[in-house]
C-alpha cells in the first residue's frame, strides 16, 4: 500500500525593496539606476516583476532621518537617501499594481496614532485592502534628534509606548461599524451615527478623543508586522502582529525562534495560524551554484571596506574604526547591551567570537538574513528545508541587485516552487489577508455587543 501524500504547506513571499538593490554597494551594479530612489516609475516596475511572481507582499523599510556623523563614509552607500517617502509612494505604486500587498514602516515613536492610522486606512482604500503596517520603535539616535531628542528612549520605555500606540489605532480603525456609511438618498444621510463609538482613551502615552474621518478600511484593519527579536519585541508581535519577519541567519535559530513566538500567542487568546512568520534570506540565483557565489562576491566586492566597518559600527552600537582591518576585534571592545537591534547587535557579536578579523565580520555581516546562493533547484531545496523543519510560514526576501536578482527569482525559482506544490499558482482573493490567509478582525463594538442584539439586527 502506498503512503498517501501530504500536501506541502503554501508558503508566503514578501521581498523588502531598496532602490537598486538591498546591498550597500547596489548603486555601483552596471545595471544600477543612479536616480532610483525618487523615480516612481522604478518602484512601480519592481513592485509589477514581483506581481507577476505572486508574491505576498511588497515591502518597504523606511528610517525618519539622515546619518549627519561620518558623511563622507555613508556617501559610499547611500542607503535610505533620496528615497521617496514610503506611504507616499506606495499609494502611487498601488495604482500600477493589482494584487500585491503593499507595506510600509511608521515609528511609534516619531509619529501619533492617529496620523498612522488614517495613513494606513487611506492606503487601504487606495489599494482595495493591499495594505499592512510595519510597526517599529526606531532604532537609531539620528531620527530622534530629526524630533528635538538627544537620544532614543530606552528600549523598554519605547516598545511600552508601542504597546500603546498599537491600542489607539485599533481603536481608532473601529470607531465606525463596517457598514455605517450608508448613502441614504431619501433620508439626505451619508452615515449612520448610531453606528459610530467615540474614541476616548487616556493612558500613559497617549490621549485621544475623537474618531477617524474615513469609513472602515476594506480590510477592516490593514495587516500588521512586526519584526523586534528581542524578548519586549517578541511579546508585542505575539499580542498585535499578524507578520513578523525573522532575524535568524540559521535553520536552527529560525526554529527556536518560530516556536517561541508561536508559544506565547495562547496567554493572549490567539491562535498560532493568526501569526505569519517569514524568515529573512537574502538569494542570487544562477545556472549553477558556481555562478550564483561568483555573482554574489562580484556584488560583496563592489562595497567599500569604511562601509562595512561604520555598518557594523551602528549596529553594534560602539565604535571600531581605530582597530586594524585585518586583525580580530578584541573582546573588550564588545559593549555590555543593546538598545537598538537586538538581533543585529546578537548577529556581529557571534562573528566577532568566531575570531573574524573586523575585514571578514564587515564582509560577512548580512544584517541576520540567511544567504541562499544557487541554481533554483538549490535555492528552492533550502527554502522547502526551512519550511519542513518549522523554522517559518514563508519568506522576506532581499535582493542584492535589482532588478536582476528579482527577475531571476520570478523567471527561475517561483516556477521550481509551484512544481512542488509549494507556493501559489495565482492569487486566491483581492487583498492581503486573502492571500496570507488571515481572516478579517472583527470589529471591536461588535465583537463586544450580545449575540442576541446582533442577531436582532
Amino acid at each position: 500500500m502506498s503512503r498517501k501524500q501530504i500536501a506541502p504547506r503554501k508558503m508566503a513571499l514578501a521581498t523588502l525593496v531598496q532602490p537598486n538593490g538591498n546591498h550597500l554597494a547596489a548603486w555601483l551594479a552596471p545595471e544600477a539606476q543612479p536616480d532610483a530612489g525618487t523615480d516612481i516609475a522604478w518602484w512601480q516596475r519592481m513592485a509589477q516583476i514581483a506581481e507577476a511572481g505572486k508574491f505576498d507582499l511588497f515591502f518597504i523599510a523606511d528610517t525618519p532621518t539622515v546619518r549627519t556623523d561620518n558623511m563622507r563614509i555613508w556617501s559610499h552607500a547611500p542607503t535610505f537617501m533620496n528615497q521617496l517617502e514610503p506611504l507616499t509612494m506606495l499609494s502611487a505604486v498601488a495604482g500600477a499594481t493589482r494584487r500585491i500587498g503593499l507595506g510600509a514602516t511608521a515609528s511609534t515613536s516619531f509619529n501619533e496614532p492617529y496620523n498612522v492610522a488614517r495613513y494606513f486606512a487611506s492606503l487601504d482604500h487606495i489599494s482595495g485592502g493591499r495594505a499592512a503596517w510595519n510597526v517599529v520603535t526606531s532604532a537609531n539616535d539620528y531620527a530622534a534628534k530629526n524630533y528635538g531628542h538627544a537620544k532614543l528612549a530606552p528600549h523598554a520605555q519605547r516598545y511600552e509606548r508601542a504597546h500603546e500606540f498599537v491600542e489607539v489605532v485599533k481603536k481608532l480603525w473601529d470607531c465606525w461599524e463596517p457598514d455605517a456609511f450608508i448613502y441614504d438618498r431619501e433620508q439626505k444621510l451619508t452615515f449612520d451615527p448610531a453606528k459610530f463609538h467615540l474614541v476616548a482613551h487616556e493612558g500613559k502615552h497617549f490621549r485621544v478623543e475623537g474618531g477617524l474621518n474615513i469609513a472602515p478600511a476594506p480590510q477592516g484593519h490593514p495587516v500588521i508586522i512586526q519584526a523586534g527579536a528581542s524578548d519586549t519585541g517578541r511579546e508585542l508581535a505575539a499580542e498585535t502582529a499578524e507578520v513578523v519577519f525573522g532575524t535568524s541567519a540559521t535553520i536552527g535559530g529560525a526554529v527556536e525562534f518560530y516556536k517561541d513566538l508561536k508559544g506565547r500567542m495562547a496567554k493572549y487568546g490567539r491562535h498560532p495560524d493568526e501569526l505569519k512568520i517569514l524568515g529573512g534570506i537574502t538569494v542570487v540565483v544562477g545556472d549553477t551554484q558556481e555562478e550564483a557565489e561568483a555573482r554574489n562576491r562580484e556584488y560583496m566586492e563592489l562595497l567599500h571596506p569604511a562601509v562595512g566597518v561604520m555598518r557594523v559600527c551602528q549596529d553594534l552600537e560602539t565604535d571600531l574604526s581605530d582597530l586594524p582591518l585585518d586583525e580580530p576585534v578584541p573582546e573588550d571592545r564588545i559593549p555590555a547591551t543593546s538598545n537598538h537591534h537586538q538581533a543585529y547587535f546578537n548577529e556581529i557579536v557571534g562573528l566577532i567570537r568566531e575570531g573574524l578579523t573586523l575585514r571578514q565580520v564587515a564582509m560577512r555581516y548580512n544584517r541576520s538574513k540567511a544567504t541562499f546562493c544557487g541554481s533554483p533547484a538549490q535555492v528552492a531545496d533550502v527554502m522547502q528545508e526551512w519550511m519542513e523543519a518549522g523554522a517559518c510560514d514563508g519568506f522576506m526576501v532581499t535582493f542584492p541587485v535589482m532588478p536582476t536578482c528579482l527577475q531571476d527569482f520570478v523567471d527561475k525559482v517561483v516556477p521550481e516552487l509551484q512544481r512542488r506544490g509549494m507556493f501559489r499558482e495565482d492569487y486566491s482573493g483581492p487583498t492581503l489577508r486573502d492571500h496570507l490567509g488571515l481572516s478579517r478582525p472583527v470589529n471591536q463594538h461588535l465583537a463586544a455587543r450580545p449575540a442576541k442584539a446582533q442577531a436582532a439586527e
